[in-house]
C-alpha cells in the first residue's frame, strides 16, 4: 500500500509472530448494535493483538536525496523599499467588505494606486505606545473632503 494508512491509521505491520510483512485486520466487536471496541489480527497468520499499543507497526522510511549541504542559501529578491507608494502599504488605506477607500481624501481607491500623499503604515514596533489616528474629522463622522 502506498503510505500505509486508511483513514489516518497505519496498517502495515510487521507481525511479531511470523515475521512477515503485513496488513492489520481489524474487526468490529458489537453488543447488540452497539459497536464496542475492535478486534486486532495479523492478516499474514491470524494473530491477535490485545491492544494497538502492543502492534509493531512498519515505519514509512522517506528517502534521504538531499542533504544540508545540497541546499543553497536563501534568496532575498525583494527589497522593503520596493514596496513602492502603492495605496495598500498607506497608513490611511481603508479597507471594508464592500470598497477601499482614501482616509485622508476619502476616495475610492485600488490597491495598487499611487499617491503623492502616501504615508507608509507603521509597522509592529511603531505601533506600540503610539496612538492611532486616521486623519482629521470635521465632526460628522467622515474625514474632511
Amino acid at each position: 500500500m502506498a503510505g500505509g494508512k486508511t483513514g489516518g491509521r497505519p496498517v502495515e505491520i510487521i507481525c511479531p509472530a511470523c515475521k512477515c510483512d503485513a496488513i492489520l485486520r481489524r474487526e468490529a466487536v458489537y453488543d447488540g448494535l452497539r459497536k464496542t471496541g475492535e478486534r486486532l489480527f495479523c492478516s499474514a497468520c491470524g494473530h491477535e493483538f490485545s491492544n494497538e499499543a502492543s502492534i509493531p507497526f512498519k515505519r514509512a522510511a522517506k528517502p534521504r536525496i538531499f542533504t544540508d549541504e545540497d541546499r543553497s542559501e536563501r534568496v532575498d529578491v525583494f527589497r522593503n523599499d520596493e514596496r513602492g507608494r502603492n495605496c495598500r502599504h498607506c497608513a490611511h488605506y481603508t479597507v471594508n467588505p464592500f470598497t477601499q477607500r482614501c482616509g485622508l481624501t476619502w476616495r475610492i481607491v485600488e490597491a495598487t494606486d499611487t499617491c503623492e500623499k502616501f504615508e507608509p503604515r507603521p509597522t509592529d514596533g511603531d505601533k506600540r505606545g503610539k496612538k492611532e489616528t486616521n486623519g482629521a474629522s470635521s465632526g460628522d463622522g467622515h474625514p474632511d473632503r
